[in-house]
């Protein structure tokens, strides 16, 4: 019998503190002594039409969240605890949810309908619960409005929680059918026709077989472009968010409708409400993102007759799409870049037009250089920013042949504007676009250069004078800096920002002093841009970077001094600190790449270090980050000398690789790990028991982001080669995981591109450690140790090779791994090797490879294979 709860669920969201603490920890004792009457409970009471609705809503609210958690480790144990419950007490939690969706309160329902799609989601794949889909379309048929509108709701979530290959297709056409009757102009309740419309948008991945048949695609984006010219704005809105929805799905069956699509779209942007004309930009902005993927797949170059499905559909809607992208140019609202994350027409007009540019490349710039020449000089503001903003725009995609001749002439009067226009907005996009101009034409790769003895002064001069501009402007300022430094990272031993170094140094130093620098994020593009003028700085300014040590640590020295301040000015001390630390990393990187340098900057090194473990005493995620990564550069600039550290360090070493929850930091610290077992070699030794017993720890923890096991293993490739056979009480650790992992990622090939690109770097990490191992062990007697892997090794090699989809990076260090098998292992590996399935096919491909990376290591692999065959 399902226990009273209403009380509870209401003292649960009581004002008083106590009250609200008692009810939340009885709702937690009752979920965790009986866990199937809990979940009976809260279900009735979301079924009962007599309670009061918040504490309906909270009891939706719980069962909710005992079926799905956003974490990957809670949510399959979530999952396993349904499962696991008594089918009969299963059944009756879903005989109350199917009933709440005739409910007259529409938060009971709504709960209700993400509900019943969780638990979808948890029982479809396991052939559960047949009957759900069959009893939702026969509540279609209902007469009452609200339960249709439920019913199209819960429809609209369950195809986001469960994957199309779980419906059968006589289901998803049953779904399609009732969601697209649902979006009909016939439909009396624009509630319901409301829900049929986002419905179809969660429902658009099942599709595929009703797309693919030419009267059913009729129909549905007959009822979709209706849709788009309801009365109704949430209706219109839902019916464009499908449009864009459809055009990345089903972009190969567009053309039929695009003209129609065309029509539709540039009446939205010119006549209706905001939300609505946004999503019909984003229309555009998706096919673009479309026809350049397909392009960088294939290249541009790609015959009228070949099968590879891109329509120029941007090329063929260029006279029309371009006028209609530069109004919305114009219709800026005052200030808009001030707020963090605005986005307004004139934005979304201002992005799709840099995607269309990317798209079309040198077909843009006729079509929008009139525009420009007509609004630059124009009294009124608007036009003056919109030209700037129409020519930022278009800097990325046409031919720098193209664009260079009139960036030239552009560049004086950008310079000028920037100074002189009495508008703060103008002066904000001429900066944006002088930063693009600087990002796309600027450096060793452009022919002629935009920036020449005669006017790189007058260039820097005006960028420093902004930089005390208003804090959006200087940002802007300081970003177009940063690209500039960019440029000149190429030149050799001389560059022509030399001669301003120290000036541009001490201008972005005081612009990090300034009142108002946590405004428009300008501290930390100042650092940035400070950061890559250090990093493209020559021999001649070495001497400068030198004197900046001292003055980048005085700084984070006053940081860890303060004391006792309030939360958000403790955040603004950590973001601070984090900066610099940033900041000593690049400067740790450029003198210790240098002898002449190195020997000088080391001096510091003991007070760097002692900074940076104060550092760690504070406590604050993001500092750690990248105090740790200013750590490794340090450990590569001191070499063996890091050792004296260690004892210090270790502990803050060993949190890292302890910090499952976030996990970017334990990401970083393995990766540190890698950089001092490159420093210190054998000095790593009293260390490596804790280290490889943390790492192996993660290895096996479900809790931690999958993202930081590649590393992990390319980790213990740098143990080992560090300390050689001292590694060897690690391989029946370390070899099995290897092992494991390895079939692991065999098994995963050839599913979506972001599992692909996963698999390939578990591969990669895998493939490291074997290196690693190997290049440790030889010469050493315990080689033979070696010898019961090497069947493994090659059969591993040999499934990644059959499975064609490994890449670049891969393939260069596996190939390496046969040779470090031979080169090490001899003959015992030599007629193994003669053996395998695919390793001379695998040798040959390599060794004919375009790539000069993967060149070398076969012709070295090829070498080592020839001497063990020989021996």
């Amino acid at each position: 019998m399902a226990l009273e709860v209403t009380q509870v669920l209401l003292n649960a969201q009581a004002i008083e503190g106590t009250v609200r603490k008692q009810a939340e920890e009885s709702l937690k004792q009752f979920q965790e002594q009986d866990l199937p009457l809990f979940l009976l409970s809260l279900s009735r009471e979301l079924a009962n039409e007599e309670k009061p609705v918040e504490s309906r809503k909270l009891a939706g609210l719980i069962l909710k969240n005992a079926l799905d958690a956003k974490e990957q480790h809670r949510k399959s144990d979530l999952v396993q605890r349904w499962l696991a419950l008594d089918p009969s007490a299963k059944t009756q939690i879903k005989m109350c949810l199917l009933q709440t969706l005739s409910s007259l309160v529409a938060d009971a329902r709504s709960t209700t309908s993400q509900v019943i799609a969780k638990v979808a989601g948890i029982e479809l794949p396991q052939k559960q619960w047949p009957e759900l889909i069959g009893s939702l379309l026969s509540n279609i048929h209902q007469l009452p409005p609200h339960v249709k509108q439920a019913t199209l709701e819960t429809l609209g979530y369950l195809c986001e929680e469960v994957s199309p290959e779980v419906v059968d297709q006589d289901h998803v056409n049953k779904i399609l059918t009732a969601v697209v009757q649902g979006m009909n102009a016939s439909e009396g309740s624009n509630e319901v026709r409301l829900a049929a419309t986002q419905a179809l948008y969660n429902a658009l991945g099942f599709a595929q077989a009703n797309f693919s048949n030419d009267m059913e695609r009729d129909y549905i984006m007959r009822v979709v472009c209706e849709a788009t010219l309801s009365p109704e704005l949430k209706i219109r809105l839902a019916a464009f968010e499908c449009l864009v929805a459809i055009s990345s799905t089903y972009y190969d069956k567009l053309a039929p409708y695009i003209q129609d699509i065309f029509n539709i779209t540039a009446k939205a942007v010119r006549e209706d409400q905001e939300p609505v004309a946004l999503q019909a930009i984003e229309f555009w902005s998706s096919v673009c993102d479309e026809e350049i993927d397909i392009m960088e797949d294939y290249g541009g170059d790609f015959t009228g007759d070949s099968d590879i499905p891109c329509f120029y559909f941007i090329k063929q809607a260029l006279p029309a799409l371009v006028p209609m992208l530069l109004e919305t140019l114009l219709k800026q609202e005052e200030d808009q870049d001030q707020d963090e994350g605005a986005w307004n027409i004139a934005m979304a007009g201002g992005t799709c037009l840099c995607l269309v540019a990317r798209t079309v490349g040198d077909d843009i710039v006729p079509l929008v250089m009139p525009f420009i020449e007509e609004n630059i000089t124009k009294p009124e503001w608007r036009q003056r920013e919109a030209a700037t903003y129409a020519f930022g725009s278009i800097l990325e995609g046409p031919s720098a042949d193209k664009l260079t001749p009139i960036v030239n002439v552009a560049l004086t009067f950008m310079l000028s504007a920037l100074t002189k226009d009495p508008n703060n907005q103008v002066k904000d996009t001429t900066a944006w676009t002088l930063g693009r101009i600087f990002e796309f034409l600027h450096g060793s790769t452009v022919d002629a250069p935009i920036i020449t003895p005669a006017n790189c002064q007058q260039t820097i001069t005006v960028l420093l004078q902004s930089m005390k501009d208003v804090p959006n402007v200087a940002e802007k300022a300081c970003g177009a800096l940063y690209f500039l430094a960019q440029g000149y990272e190429d030149v050799g031993s001389s560059s022509p920002l030399a001669p301003f170094f120290q000036e541009i140094v001490q201008s972005l130093i005081t612009v990090t002093h300034r009142e108002d620098a946590g405004e428009s994020r300008l501290r930390t593009a100042a650092y940035e841009a400070l950061n890559e003028v250090v990093r493209c700085s020559t021999e001649e300014t070495a001497s400068m970077v030198l004197q900046l040590v001292p003055v980048i640590m005085i700084e984070l020295h006053k940081t860890l001094e303060i004391q006792g301040l309030a939360s958000d000015e403790r955040e603004r001390q950590s973001e601070l600190q984090g900066l610099l630390c940033g900041c000593l990393q690049v400067i740790i990187q450029k003198l210790g790449s240098s002898e002449s340098t190195k020997y000088v900057f080391l001096q510091y090194a003991d007070q760097i270090m002692g900074l940076f473990l104060r550092v760690f005493a504070c406590r604050s995620a993001t500092v750690h980050e990248e105090a740790m990564l200013a750590i490794g550069a340090l450990a590569y600039a001191t070499g063996p000398e890091f050792a004296k550290y260690m004892p210090e360090f270790y502990k803050y070493l060993e949190m890292g690789l302890q910090n499952f929850e976030e996990y970017q930091i334990c990401a970083v610290t393995v990766g540190v790990v890698g950089d001092i077992s490159r420093a210190l070699e054998d000095k790593i030794l009293p260390y490596c028991d804790g280290i490889m017993t943390q790492l192996l720890r993660d290895l096996s923890s479900n809790q931690l982001h999958r993202s930081v096991k590649p590393p992990i293993f390319s980790c213990f490739g740098d143990i080992a080669l560090a300390i050689g056979e001292n590694f060897e009480k690690y391989l029946i650790y370390a070899m099995p995981m290897l092992q494991s992992a390895a079939e692991m990622s065999a098994r995963t090939a050839g599913a979506d591109d972001e599992l692909t690109e996963y698999t390939n770097s578990l591969r990669n990490g895998i493939l490291e450690a074997y290196s690693g191992i190997f290049q440790g062990f030889k010469n050493s007697p315990k080689t033979q140790l070696l010898i019961a892997y090497a069947p493994h090794i090659l059969q591993f090699l040999d499934s990644i090779y059959m499975g064609k989809d490994m890449d670049d990076v891969v393939m260069k260090t596996a190939i390496g791994v046969l040779g470090d098998l031979a080169d090490t292992l001899g003959s015992h590996a030599g007629s193994l090797i003669q053996q395998s399935m695919s390793s001379r096919e695998f040798l040959n491909e390599c060794l004919s490879s375009e790539d000069l990376l993967i060149k070398e290591s076969a012709e070295w692999a090829k070498l080592a294979i020839s001497r063990a065959i020989s021996v």
